[in-house]
């Protein structure tokens, strides 16, 4: 049946249908005499009939086909098909009686009247029941899918009218927040708390929820399908009316609050001004230039008007993207930008592009910088951290390069993460490279480094990790309620650390202010805030975002600190600091350099944390990372 039913073409259709019609009309007849007080019996008076009852077929079978009726699907006929079918009914009614008066026998007006009725009813009550009988042929075919649907509100209802005629869904039940509606029935439906979902599929055998609630925010949106596809249910969500009505892309250009507006202070604008002379004119190299630092650093550069910039950086990407920002800029100012694809630890290679291009500022970013990632990956980290900066430094020295600095990080002191120390041990290498005696008579180069805490809008700060979570819907994770961090815009920490390579005469730690340091709980309600939503918790439970503590990562600590003495010098600056701390000699330096490169050289990463916990002042190896080193 289901295969003949498909088979059938759309003109085939009209014609069964137009035959359904005009096979009622003559019952409808008879059911009319049979109800009316006539003097003959109802067969006995329809047979009177016969003679004029062809032509009255063939006056329904023209109106039907004017009006368009047999046209009309099964799952289409409402309101529109209905009127027509009345006026057909009429229509046929009125003939019927022409016909009669004319030629015979006569009948009282009222049973035209009631045939007229009649025979709408019973197109009606025929329709329906064949669209029952395909459904019912369709779905022992094409099982449908049976469908929870979320949202009993003014959506979700039409929804579910719109569903009921569908071919391959049907409309199980209603779930809504709304206590008011739950224990109605709308639409034929029941309407259930969201807490009875897992009994509710379970029961009726439902496999997807269609959520109806696009008024609601994407966050609360996003959390509740989590919740449904956790109880293994096929989640979609029916389009917002900006969707529809074709406004998306408005919505689209809406962008999270920029990340220094949670500085918690007024951001610093530091203008170079004479400090600009250190570059201006100079052939400049960037190492990391496709970071977030990196490319800062290439973008105030480029400011200062060098006569070239070299952009040095190990991913294609980076380097590309970078690259493309920053070439209209350069040739529109006369400026030589020079894109190369390599690693620091290459020696031959950055041996040739300094000497290629007579480099005489290197502003040295180049790093593995995110914590677990390089607790979880210690040798890389290190032989890139480390001996990255090791064979640029070197070089810079034996090509002459003017001034070498190095970006370093709080985490640096007293580290509680291989990242930490790695960059303590490359700060020690720049600064035993700058107190050795071939750099003190004749050309030097002058090797700087500066220390600054966290950066907004950095590539894996939190503030993009929380804005993501947040438009996942959630939760927003802090590693522990009290961990507080140091922060400072990209803006404010690269016209610093140009500030501090201007002024920089061979050795020195610079160490930026970063203002008080912030706690990150406050700085993860601050955003959830700034997007426009409510933090979930105690207090609140029926907030949009949560908040969920999942404790200190390994080799994360509470606080970060800046120095590794208090005695901080004063520069020219009010903002950069000099730190007086003690350096190793070129024997301890060597010696430690050999340790890790036979360690890393080995793969022995216990070895490796061996060498840093012996060299590394504060260095604290997280119980976690012993157990995998033993």
């Amino acid at each position: 049946m289901y295969n003949l039913i498909s088979a059938l073409s759309r003109r085939q259709k009209s014609y069964v249908f137009l035959a359904a019609d005009l096979a009622l009309l003559p019952l409808a007849l008879l059911f009319t005499l049979q109800v009316q007080p006539l003097p003959d019996p109802a067969l006995a008076t329809l047979l009177s009939l016969m003679p004029v009852l062809p032509y009255v077929l063939a006056a329904a079978a023209g109106m039907a086909l004017w009006l368009g009726l047999p046209h009309v699907q099964l799952n289409a006929y409402e309101r529109h098909a209905a009127v027509q079918s009345a006026l057909l009914a009429g229509g046929t009614a009125l003939a019927l009686a022409l016909l009669t008066a004319l030629f015979g026998p006569a009948l009282p007006p009222g049973t035209h009247v009631v045939f007229a009725i009649c025979y709408f009813l019973s197109m009606v009550v025929a329709r329906a029941a064949m669209l029952q009988l395909v459904l019912m042929i369709y779905r022992r075919a094409n099982p449908r899918c049976r469908v929870l649907i979320y949202g009993a509100g003014n959506t979700g209802t039409q929804l579910a009218q719109a569903l009921k005629a569908h071919d391959g869904i049907d409309p199980v039940a209603f779930a809504d927040d709304n206590s008011s509606l739950q224990g109605l029935t709308l639409v034929g439906l029941p309407v259930f708390s969201p807490a009875r979902i897992a009994e509710i599929v379970q029961a009726r055998q439902i496999r997807r929820v269609l959520l109806a609630m696009p008024s609601q925010s994407q966050p609360r949106q996003a959390q509740i399908t989590q919740r449904l596809q956790q109880l293994g249910l096929e989640v979609q969500a029916l389009p917002s009316f900006a969707q529809l009505i074709g406004e998306e892309a408005l919505v689209d250009k809406l962008t999270p609050v920029a990340p220094q507006a949670f500085l918690g202070r007024a951001a610093r604008d530091v203008p170079l001004k004479e400090a600009a002379g250190s570059y201006q004119g100079k052939s400049v190299l960037v190492s990391g230039a496709g970071g977030s630092i990196g490319s800062e650093l290439c973008r105030q550069v480029l400011a200062c008007r060098p006569a070239k910039l070299v952009l040095f950086e190990l991913s294609e990407l980076a380097l590309y993207t970078v690259h493309q920002e920053l070439g209209p800029l350069a040739e529109a100012a006369g400026i030589e930008l020079v894109p190369v694809l390599g690693s620091v630890t290459d020696p031959r290679q950055v041996r040739m592009v300094l000497n290629r291009h007579g480099v005489q500022v290197l502003l040295h970013a180049a790093a593995y910088k995110h914590v677990p990632l390089v607790e979880a990956n210690p040798l890389p980290g290190l032989a890139n951290n480390v001996f990255g900066t090791q064979t640029l430094a070197r070089a810079a020295a034996r090509a002459g390069v003017e001034r070498f600095i190095l970006i370093s990080s709080d985490k640096a002191v007293n580290p509680a993460n291989v990242m930490g120390a790695s960059k303590r041990l490359a700060e020690l290498i720049v600064q035993d490279l700058a107190t050795r005696p071939g750099q003190k008579h004749g050309q030097k180069t002058v090797f700087t480094m500066v220390r600054f805490g966290n950066v907004l809008g950095s590539s894996g700060s939190v503030v993009p990790l929380f804005q993501e979570q947040i438009s996942r819907g959630g939760p927003v994770t802090v590693t522990d309620p009290n961990v507080k961090r140091f922060f400072m815009t990209i803006s404010e920490a690269v016209q610093l650390v140009l500030q501090a390579g201007d002024m920089a005469q061979g050795g020195e730690v610079f160490v930026l202010d970063m203002g008080a340091p912030v706690p990150i709980l406050q700085l993860a309600r601050q955003v959830i805030e700034s997007a426009g939503h409510s933090v979930r918790d105690a207090d609140n439970p029926d907030g949009d975002i949560a908040i969920e503590i999942i404790g200190l990562r390994p080799g994360e600590k509470m606080e970060e600190e800046l120095t590794l003495t208090e005695e901080l010098v004063h520069t020219r600056h009010q903002k950069i600091f000099c730190a007086r701390e003690t350096v190793l000699s070129e024997i301890e330096v060597a010696g430690f350099l050999r340790s890790l490169r036979q360690a890393v050289a080995a793969g022995d990463e216990a070895a490796a944390r061996r060498v840093i916990q012996r060299w590394v002042e504060g260095y604290c190896q997280p119980p976690e990372a012993g157990r995998k080193s033993s």
